[in-house]
């Protein structure tokens, strides 16, 4: 009898700590998620390209009605980024060039967000083959993602503690091997913003400015990645009022062009307007389209065009060109 009165405790103890069954896991996620009018996130994260790695400090603030803020900050040159999605659209902010771009772009909904809460359980909810499992101090969710500009990507795992708080979300390519990371240091689910914290001038303002630009392009940075039975036919250098342009053209059966120019501070609020989406290419968040890619790395303003590379294509002409480029 006592040890039946033994068993019956532990039971409920266990119960107690907080054990969920697969059902109730996904029930109450679901009451979490929707329950959220705000939420103001801290985090760390990597993204792993080969034998390189860049780390970002992420700041993440939602607001129900479309609001997002998304700060970015490469923790080895202090580079700043900021995300923004408003009343007014989608914006990427390089507040240190003091120039944005604005998207026509459904950003966030259109892509798996490793860094935005009902973003990654949205994924879960959505994969009718996800799994839970009971791992050390929490649970570990695996689902498909969606990953529209990198099919490469195909698996997230996500980690929560007893009480279903998000602790971490890991991105996985088809082989396996950890693609993106993202740990969370800071939740706050009841967060209240100010009615100007998601405004595009808010965002900019008393943000300092780069001191220095580069005058001239020290070298051409050539990408590491070609594509079969594609060469280089033409290299040509412009002189600018405010730095150097190199024109880089490709030719054969994937033909394209690569444009590199001086990046310059403006001096009043500057703002792009672009067809597309924002992508993280290497160091940084660029704009991505159809038969365009465009960002900015290391004092450099880069533009991929082509009309017969694929989109998968060109981002690894990009990220080649970030990762590891050749300069001759």
């Amino acid at each position: 009898m006592k040890k039946l009165l033994l068993i019956i405790m532990c039971c409920f103890l266990v119960v107690g700590c907080g054990k969920y069954n697969e059902k109730d896991a996904y029930k109450e996620l679901d009451e979490k998620i929707a329950s959220l009018s705000s939420y103001h996130v801290e985090g760390e994260l990597l993204i792993y390209r080969g034998e390189d790695s860049y780390t970002y400090n992420v700041d993440v603030a939602y607001q129900k009605e479309d609001y997002y803020r998304v700060s970015l900050t490469n923790k080895v040159n202090n580079h700043e980024q900021i995300i923004l999605r408003n009343q007014d659209g989608v914006y990427v902010l390089t507040p240190s060039l003091n120039k944005s771009f604005k998207f026509q772009s459904d950003w966030p909904y259109n892509n798996s967000q490793i860094y935005l809460l009902e973003r990654i359980f949205t994924d879960l909810k959505k994969d009718d083959k996800k799994t839970l499992e009971k791992v050390e101090n929490g649970y570990l969710f695996t689902s498909k993602v969606n990953y529209s500009n990198n099919a490469n990507l195909v698996t997230q795992k996500v980690y929560v503690d007893e009480k279903l708080n998000i602790q971490k979300v890991e991105v996985l390519n088809n082989n396996e091997s950890i693609e993106m990371s993202m740990t969370f240091t800071k939740i706050d689910e009841k967060k209240e913003f100010d009615k100007d914290y998601f405004q595009l001038e808010k965002n900019m303002d008393g943000k300092e400015t780069s001191k220095t630009t580069m005058k001239s392009l020290d070298a051409v940075i050539y990408p590491m990645y070609i594509p079969t039975n594609t060469y280089l036919t033409s290299q040509d250098k412009v002189k600018l009022d405010s730095g150097e342009r190199v024109i880089l053209t490709f030719d054969g059966e994937n033909p394209f062009m690569l444009v590199e120019e001086t990046a310059t501070v403006s001096k009043e609020l500057q703002t792009d307007i672009v067809y597309g989406d924002p992508y993280h290419i290497g160091d940084t968040i660029g704009a991505v389209t159809d038969y365009s890619i465009s960002w900015t790395s290391n004092g450099v303003d880069y533009s991929l065009v082509s009309e017969n590379l694929n989109l998968e294509e060109m981002i690894n002409v990009a990220k080649s060109i970030s990762v590891t480029a050749i300069a001759k």
